[in-house]
């Protein structure tokens, strides 16, 4: 099958593969000025900026990557992404399903940074054994360089990487953070429903105003955006398993495809339906 090109405008492009047999996604894309709005993935993403200046909110800080460090962002840490030059930066990216993995770390007794509590130790390295296993498991994966090019550069990858990962003990909460949680709960359970925050806050007891503010402090979003983020995760994933576009819209609660669709377009700069296409256009 042929692969296609997302072009949001004529200087930006996009090409995403997905590898069927591990859930991996490779992305090689090209941006300038505004790349992406603030996002998340429940995926382990690893990067490397191939060309120019890429700039990224991540954690709280501003992060510069320049030609030849590796990215690192762990599943759920809210990202956006810019180019401050005007050439414009072009990265290679693995989305790594949590689920695989576990199972490869577990399988060789390293760290899992898809366990709760654990990090990465830096956003951005000059490592350079690992910058090449992640551009070694790149190409073998969005090149298709075949299943034992793939599996032997992904071991490689697995190790080097189990050093960069930082096991943090859970710190206990708060009473306001325990609640919180439990906030985050009820919208996850509620996803498709309208919901307003007169709702979340009669439910959780407390006044709105207060309610909004914890909300922010406890996960560095508000209460709306953190239920977008859900919501275009869980989209991106049944959009994945080829799922009807409006069927998925209508699920995870936006209010229509095309809604659904600015958001999406805005967070991935791809449109659903380019997603959707790309992700499923795999090799039998």
């Amino acid at each position: 099958m042929k692969d296609t090109h997302e072009q949001p405008h004529h200087d930006s492009w996009l090409m995403l593969k997905h590898d069927a047999d591990t859930g991996i996604e490779s992305v090689s894309a090209h941006f300038k000025g505004h790349a992406y709005d603030p996002h998340d993935h429940d995926e382990i993403l690893l990067g490397v900026t191939q060309q120019g200046l890429q700039r990224f909110h991540c954690h709280r800080a501003l992060h510069t990557s320049t030609p030849g460090r590796a990215i690192l962002i762990e599943p759920g840490a809210v990202h956006d992404g810019h180019a401050p030059d005007a050439g414009g930066f072009t990265y290679a990216m693995l989305y790594i399903p949590q689920r695989w993995f576990t199972g490869m770390m577990n399988a060789r007794g390293l760290g899992d940074i898809s366990a709760l509590g654990s990090a990465f130790r830096n956003t951005l390295t000059d490592d350079i054994a690992l910058t090449q296993a992640i551009q070694q498991s790149f190409f073998a994966l969005h090149h298709r360089e075949g299943r034992l090019a793939r599996d032997q550069s992904l071991d490689q990858l697995l190790e080097i990487l189990s050093t960069h990962i930082r096991q943090r003990p859970a710190s206990a909460l708060n009473d306001a953070q325990r609640q919180m949680y439990q906030v985050r709960d009820y919208l996850h359970d509620r996803m498709g429903s309208d919901i307003g925050l007169d709702e979340l806050a009669v439910w959780a007891g407390i006044d709105r105003f207060r309610l909004s503010r914890q909300f922010k402090n406890t996960f560095g979003l508000s209460p709306h955006a953190w239920l977008i983020r859900l919501r275009l995760r869980t989209a991106r994933m049944l959009l994945a398993k080829g799922e009807d576009l409006a069927h998925v819209a209508s699920l995870v609660g936006f209010a229509d495809q095309s809604h659904m669709g600015r958001w999406f377009q805005r967070a991935y700069r791809l449109s659903p339906a380019a997603y959707q296409r790309q992700c499923t256009n795999v090799l039998s």
